[in-house]
């Protein structure tokens, strides 16, 4: 029995049979009284040629139902009902069963994958969005929903009628840039942008961030930084006033007489009390250069940004510092790698700030032999940096933190606002100002626009 479920036993069997039918058929049609059977056997040939070809096209078919199955999707079906036409059969089938189990599997891992990535993308607190070039949402996650104000959104456009600020700072965003958007009081987004290909299609990626508590906590801090310093320089400057009147009033009690119509005082009294004015104008004088240090601080003028060529900017700070640098025994160098290499800023200030590192610098190399200082710009990646090195006492890892801080300072003498006010400066340029000391070895303080 086995033998007649053989594919190629059964094709041989209808090849005989067609073939012994068409020997009939022949005879038949060579004798006269036998043409009508001659036509019924003609019949029955097409038909055997007909149940011929639709057995042999058996592999075909169950090619195409595979394609399907793959082009759908359909990992359910199998392919086992002709395993008995011989073993061809039964490998083929096998291999079909194989490419769909491997079909599933990926596919299965895939939609983990995906709802994986989905439940991150969810949680994050981050608020996730992207859209394609004609505005079409193709992920969003609840916190950009909350971001956003709204519950569903199929397409970007959605947000003109109710959000058009937000519309439009979505879309002002550049690739690898960010922007801001103050949505409430509750919320003051950063929103930065990335550009990518997707199966041929442009997408744009947001991530929306709220960083109000982040500034407000800041600014908390900020405040409390600076009312301490308010606190310690006022106090430092009204308690000694305050101690000192109340001592002169005592040498104007007990060392002044009264001589008829005028008032005498003692020689050592009126000593203690030109030495007590002395101090009381002195901290004075000191109260007045704070304040006037705060204002400064406080009230720097916008920045008037044009193209300004480094090399020039550096040879004329160092022009500028020559003579400064002349009653030392500091070996100052500058240089510029590129002669072309420019930058978008204001002049005067880039100047002033370049001019307050380089006299640190002196200030740092007071009691260094052999100090030196550089002033050097250079293209580094995507940006341009100006840096301003020397070998001087440099800076403890302690104080490296609040170098920056206003009215911080580690001189005897000085206000303390020099640096911040340069970093101020460079923030308003779009650019930064960083610190790298190892005490003894090298300081550089860097410029990044």
């Amino acid at each position: 029995m086995k033998l007649f479920r053989d594919f190629t036993f059964r094709i041989a069997f209808r090849v005989i049979l067609i073939g012994l039918t068409m020997a009939l058929f022949v005879y038949m049609v060579n004798h006269a009284n036998m043409v009508f059977a001659a036509m019924l056997m003609g019949m029955i040939i097409i038909g055997q040629l007909g149940e011929l070809f639709q057995f042999t096209s058996q592999t075909n078919r169950k090619l195409t139902r595979f394609l399907e199955s793959v082009k759908y999707s359909d990992f359910i079906s199998g392919f086992t009902a002709d395993n008995k036409l011989g073993s061809s059969f039964r490998d083929l089938n096998a291999k079909f069963n194989e490419v769909l189990e491997a079909f599933r599997k990926a596919r299965s891992e895939k939609e983990e994958h995906w709802q994986y990535l989905n439940t991150v993308v969810q949680q994050v607190r981050t608020g996730i969005l992207s859209f394609d070039t004609e505005g079409n949402i193709q992920l969003i996650n609840a916190n950009a929903k909350r971001f956003m104000g709204i519950q569903s959104i199929k397409n970007i456009e959605q947000l003109k009628d109710k959000k058009p600020k937000l519309l439009q700072a979505i879309k002002d965003v550049e690739p690898g840039k960010s922007t801001l958007y103050k949505a409430d009081q509750d919320f003051l987004l950063t929103i930065q942008a990335t550009e990518m290909r997707i199966r041929g299609n442009t997408m744009k990626l947001l991530t929306l961030q709220n960083i109000q508590t982040e500034l407000q906590q800041q600014e908390i801090e900020a405040w409390q930084n600076l009312t301490r310093v308010l606190r310690h320089e006022i106090m430092n400057s009204i308690t000694p006033i305050s101690s000192l009147t109340s001592t002169l009033r005592e040498i104007l009690d007990h060392d002044m007489v009264q001589k008829n119509s005028h008032y005498e005082l003692k020689a050592e009294g009126a000593e203690d009390l030109r030495e007590g004015l002395s101090t009381i104008e002195n901290r004075s004088k000191g109260l007045i250069k704070f304040i006037d240090a705060y204002r400064e601080y406080t009230s720097l003028p916008p920045p008037k940004i044009k193209t300004v060529l480094v090399k020039e900017l550096i040879e004329k700070v160092a022009q500028l510092m020559k003579p400064e640098i002349r009653k030392t025994t500091i070996d100052f160098t500058h240089t510029c790698e590129s002669d072309y290499l420019t930058i978008q800023a204001d002049e005067e200030m880039i100047e002033q700030v370049l001019i307050n590192l380089i006299k640190n610098s002196i200030e740092a190399l007071g009691d260094v032999q052999n100090g030196e200082i550089e002033l050097s710009g250079k293209y580094s990646g995507s940006v341009v940096l100006i840096e301003v090195v020397d070998n001087g006492s440099g800076i403890i890892k302690e104080a490296l933190s609040r170098v920056f801080v206003p009215f911080f300072t580690t001189k005897k003498t000085g206000s303390g606002i020099g640096l911040s006010l340069s970093r101020q400066i460079m923030q308003m340029h779009d650019g930064s100002l960083s610190v790298e000391s190892e005490p003894g070895v090298k300081t550089i303080f860097r410029l990044k626009f």
